[in-house]
């Protein structure tokens, strides 16, 4: 039987529902058995992160939320959001590494080294992606009309963000970015490959947040 590592998973979004509030973690567990994960929303933002002053108002909840995995014996924790959200500020007061969707998703595409197209929630790619990226974004949108993780749920903001899509792809990108874990509660990036038969990779970011948060525990556990 495989090791299996306790991490805990912090969704910036106020969620009642417990199947949502566990998507993020059942994705990264159907994906990475060794995981065992355990989600946290912060409270009080039924519409999560999505402008500079809704990311501040959420970071001492977010804060709190690692410090409450920390003293509960996890391993790790992931903020599963692509603006990284109180990383920085959480690595400076916690032992256990805090991985951030953003930064991971980015540095998986970096891997890559090659023309980058990143499909955000509203308005433009987050500053963490653009400074790991640099010149390799060469296009960057957004679904019309879409201003939170909510508009993602619905019918209409689905069919603006597969017009998003097509717009990266006519751009020549050789990879795309989902710019939002929205994305991933939908599995957007599944979907639309099954659906438009796109041949090139799709990053999801809380599934890259996966990739980078069970190397960093195995090589800990190796050294």
């Amino acid at each position: 039987m495989p090791r299996r590592y306790r991490v805990g998973l912090v969704r910036v979004v106020t969620l009642k529902d417990e199947e949502t509030l566990n998507k993020h973690g059942k994705v990264l567990m159907e994906v990475f058995p060794e995981l065992e994960i355990a989600s946290k929303c912060i409270e009080d933002q039924p519409y999560g992160i999505y402008d500079k002053e809704s990311e501040e108002i959420a970071k001492p909840k977010i804060l709190r939320l690692i410090k409450q995995f920390e003293s509960n014996g996890f391993e790790a924790v992931i903020v599963s959001c692509v603006a990284d959200p109180a990383v920085e500020e959480a690595r400076k007061i916690v032992k256990i590494p805090v991985i951030g969707a953003g930064s991971a998703v980015a540095s998986l595409a970096l891997a890559y080294n090659k023309r980058v197209g990143v499909l955000n929630l509203s308005g433009s790619t987050p500053e963490v992606i653009k400074r790991i990226l640099g010149s390799h974004i060469v296009a960057e949108t957004a679904p019309k009309g879409v201003r939170n993780t909510l508009d993602l749920l619905t019918n209409w903001g689905q069919k603006e963000a597969i017009e998003a899509i097509k717009e990266l792809l006519s751009k020549g990108v050789d990879i795309i970015i989902l710019g939002c874990t929205g994305y991933t509660t939908i599995e957007f990036g599944k979907r639309i490959k099954q659906l438009m038969g796109i041949s090139i990779p799709i990053l999801d970011p809380v599934i890259a947040a996966g990739v980078v948060t069970l190397n960093i525990l195995k090589q800990i556990e190796w050294r």
